[in-house]
């Protein structure tokens, strides 16, 4: 399943206030940078952010997943609900 328009300006919406916020679109999803440094992206509908140590410090309580498949995973992730 691939992401819907709506979504992706919902997100944009609410990280609007950051300012600098950017987007790629990249093989049917979006690749986010904030001020030209990647930090995530959109996949199936859902904001999933770098798994690097600062985001853990951010968000300690968010859950890791893949952003495809086991197979297919290009970093790990954190899933914002």
């Amino acid at each position: 399943m691939a992401f819907t328009s709506d979504y992706l300006e919902f997100v944009l919406e609410q990280l609007r206030k950051l300012g600098g916020i950017t987007y790629i679109k990249m093989m049917g999803e979006y690749l986010l940078y904030y001020k030209g440094k990647i930090f995530g992206g959109i996949y199936d509908n859902r904001l999933l952010v770098k798994d690097v140590p600062s985001a853990r410090s951010l968000l300690p309580y968010a859950k890791s997943e893949l952003s495809y498949d086991e197979y297919l995973t290009v970093w790990g992730q954190f899933r914002l609900h």
